[in-house]
């Protein structure tokens, strides 16, 4: 399955916990530009830079990064 609409809510949670960029970039050992990428859709993470952002949440990964119904199969 080739995913073609993931969403994220990374820059909510940022807010929620007042993080810059930076701040999450540092935190995870990822760099500034790779949240913005992530944060706008241009760029999906791999499974541990995804880990890692939930730990920083204290939420499951599911959480923060979705998929469109249409792209799980559902109806």
């Amino acid at each position: 399955m080739e995913v073609r609409s993931l969403h994220n809510r990374v820059r909510e949670l940022r807010a929620r916990d007042r993080l810059s960029q930076s701040d999450l970039a540092q935190l995870i050992g990822a760099s500034r530009q790779t949240i913005a990428l992530i944060e706008r859709g241009d760029y999906s993470p791999s499974v541990v830079l995804a880990i890692k952002i939930a730990h920083v949440f204290k939420v499951q990964v599911e959480d923060i990064f979705l998929l469109d119904e249409e792209e799980l199969g559902h109806d």
